[in-house]
This record gives structure tokens, C-alpha cells and sequence, in this order.
């Protein structure tokens, strides 16, 4: 009974948390680089990271799942999306003083921009430029409850006028009495921006929720892991459902695909994972519609 009281507390207070970032989240929003996903393996699987991340990723998607990751972790990942749009990112994860904490780094550019004071031939071209660094941590709130917060200090440049802010994650992991099954909550991008020149970028305020199942068939040498998430960013009416499944062999190669509804744009991901030791390679590929191109995503992992 005292566990379930601490569970409604926390949920009561992630409640809280989202309706006052709905009341700061009105309008559209910037930042769009803080909406793509993070680890190909993850993005390879409908983007359901709140629900399927297992490591040093967690970092991105929801903290509180560093708490059940071990050891320490380092990851690289390169992000060749649409439109001349380039992404380096780069996480840390070590445990210090029995916790987990991890950085998360991310460099996002786009080039090409044409800037003219008149009709005709543009006088130069520009590009624009994102960053956001983190600091993450998890901790157990009793046996099966964990929690976990991440601060993000932000970062926009467009040709002569930028901007810097900062930006809160808070999420909870639950791990049920049945064996493999997992629910996850997140509040993402709780925070503001300084003015860009007129006016403050808004954040893309989110929630997601969701939950993942992990079966093993011990004979076959095959893992199976799926889980499905909701997503809503609180700026705008419509809700997004992510799903993922992965069929490990061996702990060695890895077959994965998802789907994520309500894009105009896209909706089906696939991918695949390769596994050496504590090395870890990831692809994730991302078929776009409307003449948009694909987007295609690489991972490198190291676990020591």
C-alpha cells in the first residue's frame, strides 16, 4: 500500500508537470532538431525510444532508464536526415557514487540558406546551427520505481542573431511483477529560450508514454523485444503512436523495423544491428513521402 501511494505522488507529479507545460507551450515551436531520435537502433524501431531504450540512449529519451544500464558507455552517432539537414551526436554514461550519470551532446546543422535583400541572385548563403549539451541522471525511488531527470543547456544561430536557453527532461520507469514488461513515462523540453532577435523560440514541449516487453528463447538463441508508445507534442492536436520490434540472434545481429502514425511523411523505419563484444554498430533507414528523400541513420557504441 505504501508503494502505491508513493507511485500515485510521482504520477500526480509528472501530471502537474505537463499541465504547466501545456500553459507555456501554446503556439508553434522551434528547435525541431530536439524532435528527431536518438540511436539508430531506437529509430530503426519507430522512434519508441521512451519504451525500448537499454543504454547509454535512455540519455535522450527518458533518464530514468539509466538506472538500468551498468557500467560505462560511450556512443557516436552520425545523422544524414532530409533537406541538407546534418546531425553529430555524442554520449557518455559512467556510475559515480553508485549512480548513473551520462552527457549527451548534439551538433545540428543546415546548410545552404540564400540570403537576399532584393529579387535575383542572393548576395551570400548562410547556414543555420543548433546545440544542446546534457547532463542526466536516474535513480531508484524503491525497488521497481526509478526516476530520472536531464537539464539540456540549448543553443541557435541563424546568420547574424542567436539565442541560448535551457530545457528539462523528467521521466519514470516502472518494472512490473511480470518479468520483461516495462511502462515508461517522460515530460521532455519543460524550459525557455532566450530572444532570437524579436521573439523567444518555444520549445517542443512533449509527453510520451509507453511500454516494452523482452522474451527469450534460451534454446533458439533468439531475443525478442517490442513495445509501443503515445506521443504528444502539447503545442498541437495530433497524437502520434510508435511501434517497434527487434529480433536479436545470438547476441550478435540484430532485424529491426517500426512504425510511427500520423506523419504526413513517414511512417515506416527498419533497420539492423551488428554486436561484437562491447562494440555495437546500428543502422537505421528512414523512407520519406512527398519527394523528401531518405534519411539514414549510423550508430557506434562501446560498453566497457
Amino acid at each position: 500500500m505504501k508503494q502505491f501511494k508513493i507511485t500515485k505522488q510521482i504520477l500526480l507529479l509528472l501530471l502537474i508537470s505537463a499541465a504547466v507545460a501545456y500553459s507555456q507551450s501554446a503556439g508553434n515551436t522551434g528547435l525541431s532538431f530536439l524532435k528527431y531520435g536518438f540511436g539508430a537502433r531506437n529509430i530503426a524501431m519507430g522512434d519508441a525510444g521512451t519504451a525500448l531504450s537499454n543504454d547509454i540512449t535512455s540519455l535522450f529519451y527518458n533518464p530514468a532508464k539509466l538506472t538500468l544500464t551498468s557500467g560505462s558507455e560511450v556512443l557516436f552517432m552520425h545523422n544524414e536526415w532530409i533537406q541538407d539537414v546534418r546531425s553529430e551526436v555524442i554520449g557518455a554514461k559512467t556510475i559515480i557514487f553508485g549512480l548513473p550519470f551520462a552527457l549527451g551532446f548534439n551538433v545540428t546543422s543546415v546548410d545552404g540558406f540564400e540570403y537576399r535583400e532584393v529579387p535575383g541572385e542572393p548576395i551570400t548563403t548562410f547556414d543555420a546551427n543548433y546545440f544542446y549539451g546534457s547532463l542526466s541522471t536516474g535513480f531508484f525511488v524503491t525497488d521497481e520505481i526509478s526516476m530520472g531527470v536531464t537539464v539540456k543547456y540549448l543553443y541557435e544561430g541563424i546568420l547574424n542573431d542567436e539565442a541560448a536557453g535551457f530545457g528539462f527532461d523528467f521521466g519514470i520507469n516502472y518494472l512490473l511483477p511480470i518479468h520483461g514488461l516495462t511502462p515508461s513515462i517522460v515530460i521532455k523540453n519543460i524550459g525557455s529560450m532566450n530572444k532570437l532577435r524579436n521573439e523567444s523560440t518555444k520549445l517542443p514541449t512533449e509527453v510520451r508514454i509507453g511500454v516494452a516487453y523482452t522474451y527469450s528463447l534460451e534454446n533458439s538463441k533468439l531475443d525478442f523485444t517490442g513495445g509501443v508508445e503515445f506521443q504528444k507534442y502539447l503545442d498541437t492536436e495530433d497524437n502520434h503512436f510508435n511501434f517497434g520490434g527487434e529480433v536479436l540472434y545470438n547476441k550478435l545481429i540484430a532485424l529491426r523495423a517500426g512504425y510511427q502514425s500520423s506523419f504526413e511523411s513517414r511512417g515506416f523505419t527498419t533497420g539492423i544491428g551488428l554486436m561484437w563484444g562491447s562494440l555495437k554498430f546500428d543502422y537505421a533507414f528512414l523512407p520519406f513521402s512527398l519527394g523528401m528523400g531518405s534519411a539514414n541513420l549510423f550508430s557506434l557504441q562501446f560498453k566497457f
